[in-house]
């Protein structure tokens, strides 16, 4: 791996200009700032980690820029006050807030703990498996996230699939389904210690099937055109809940469950995904959560409370699904909390899907549950370290998402190695955070780390979505009003130039903020 510093002394000079402009504030150990050939990332080591940590503003009209950028920004921290005689040119970009008109409230950001990110994570010294931890988790010095994705039995990202009770073969009662596994027990005792590092109570736990054991299935195979076998359909019920009822008794009670990751991969997807898999169509498995699942949760004594999300699949089966599922059976998406939605085809489906399931099905979540990239046949499927790109991808995306209802947004691995593994089906993707597996001495925090993190760590649980227009498309922005009453922004400039933004609040007047070109920006203000 070549790299060069030159980016460090490209992202002092464009910060330097930033605190010319508005002032200075300062917080958090800077970025340890290393460039590679395709940008740049922040290295951490049992020594060293960067972090993110603020004063917040308690002044009516004072405010906290955070800025990252292609340039070498990370979390560099601005402050100043809003003016009622701010300077307006015509060149500036407008983005114009009303505090009146309010949307969808925010429940908080995630990633996933798999089997990959478990192993990733053993291989690592102490210091540096806890800084990461801290990185993701802590609300004083990381960036803030609140949920945590885990696999029901294995998924793709593992050394090899698996399932509880895989023998005796037909057995309807799970019998050898009494304690947690190896695998399972290790995840237990590094989430639980990952809790105590960060101090963060309130960490909420998803879970979601990949495969049931292969005899549940007609195909007998982990992956492949499959369905569940109609005998097992409550066996299968039983299934979810004998895990939540395991994992409580180990000290994590999950606070959500799907009803199965990606339906469709075992009825059209298996084409050209070979890895863990139950094909359903959407009557059929209407049918099971209306039957099965959703009375099994309900009557069970201490997993009743836990929400059911519907879907786990791609936006392009929005609305329809949820349609189908109630077609199977009336009842079925009474018992849904939330509908999980998965981003790779978010290009070709449009957002508006998102509205009208939410219109549809008024009360119900809508939780992205899935993000990576480097799994469509044209990308680099491993990480690319310091890319820009696919971090501009990323916070896009989420903007878009945020724009149209989505009340919770979860990123997948938390942690992957070089290659964008481990994954025994060769389904090596991008992740947020790489740590070097050759000599487990190093990790890197890519760009998408610090593009989520301008989300994550500002836009607090039960945050409310509030109307806010740019007046450039080149200028992308999202805001909200948190519950201690400040406002968030997080704006992108996509454009290769820099651009100067006038932010108008009528309570409190504008701002003006000059953004390099391809930066996200947080402003928080009172």
């Amino acid at each position: 791996m070549h790299y060069r510093r030159s980016a460090e002394s490209v992202g002092l000079l464009l910060y330097s200009s930033l605190l010319l402009l508005l002032g200075t504030a300062h917080g958090g150990l800077p970025c340890a700032l290393r460039q590679y050939e395709s940008g740049a990332v922040c290295v951490c080591n049992v020594t060293y980690c960067d972090t993110l940590e603020f004063t917040v503003p308690s002044e009516l009209g004072s405010f906290l820029l955070v800025s990252s950028s292609r340039g070498g920004l990370r979390f560099a921290q601005a402050g100043g006050n809003f003016s009622r005689r701010t300077r307006h040119t015509a060149a500036d970009v407008t983005v114009t807030l009303d505090p009146q008109k309010r949307f969808q409230t925010v429940e908080g950001f995630g990633g996933a703990f798999t089997g990959a990110v478990s192993h990733n994570l053993a291989r690592l010294p102490v210091p540096l498996r806890e800084s990461l931890y801290r990185a993701y988790y802590s609300r004083t010095e990381g960036i803030g996230y609140r949920f945590m994705r885990v696999p029901i039995g294995g998924c793709d990202f593992d050394l090899a699939p698996w399932a509880y009770n895989e023998q005796p073969a037909d057995d309807a009662l799970l019998s050898n389904f009494t304690l947690l596994d190896e695998r399972d027990l290790q995840k237990v005792a590094q989430i639980k210690r990952l809790a105590q590092v960060t101090g963060n109570d309130d960490i909420r736990l998803i879970g979601a099937a990949w495969s049931p054991p292969r005899w549940m299935k007609t195909n007998n195979d982990w992956t492949g055109s499959s369905r569940l076998r109609p005998e097992y359909y409550r066996t299968w019920a039983d299934y979810h809940v004998r895990y939540l009822e395991l994992m409580r008794a180990a000290g994590l009670p999950f606070w959500a469950i799907s009803t199965g990751n990606e339906p469709l991969n075992g009825v059209i997807g298996f084409l050209f995904i070979h890895f863990m898999s139950l094909g359903w169509t959407a009557q059929d498995q209407g049918r099971w959560v209306g039957q099965h699942l959703g009375p099994a949760l309900k009557a069970s004594p201490s997993e009743a409370d836990v929400k059911l999300f519907g879907g786990d699949d791609q936006r392009y089966t929005f609305p329809w699904w949820f349609q189908q599922m109630d077609r199977g059976h009336p009842n079925a998406t009474s018992y849904l909390d939330g509908l999980a939605v998965h981003w790779y085809w978010d290009g070709v489906a449009p957002a508006a899907l998102l509205d009208q399931a939410v219109a549809r099905y008024p009360g119900k979540w809508i939780f992205n549950t899935e993000a990576s990239l480097g799994d469509k046949p044209l990308q680099q499927h491993r990480p690319i370290l310091g890319s820009w790109d696919r971090a501009e991808s990323y916070v896009l995306y989420v903007l878009q998402d945020l724009q149209h209802s989505v009340h919770g947004w979860v990123d997948w691995n938390l942690v992957l190695d070089e290659r964008g593994g481990p994954n025994y089906a060769d389904n090596y993707v991008e992740s947020a955070v790489i740590v070097n597996a050759t000599s487990a001495a190093e990790a890197y925090k890519q760009p998408i780390f610090y593009g989520l993190g301008h989300f994550s760590r500002f836009i607090l649980p039960g945050s409310v979505r509030l109307d806010v227009r740019s007046s450039s498309s080149d200028v992308v922005v999202v805001a909200f009003e948190r519950q201690d009453k400040r406002t968030v922004l997080v704006f992108y400039n996509r454009a290769n130039s820099q651009v100067t933004v006038r932010v108008e609040d009528k309570r409190y007047g504008s701002v003006r903020v000059r953004l390099p070109a391809k930066s996200v920006h947080t402003l928080l203000y009172l």
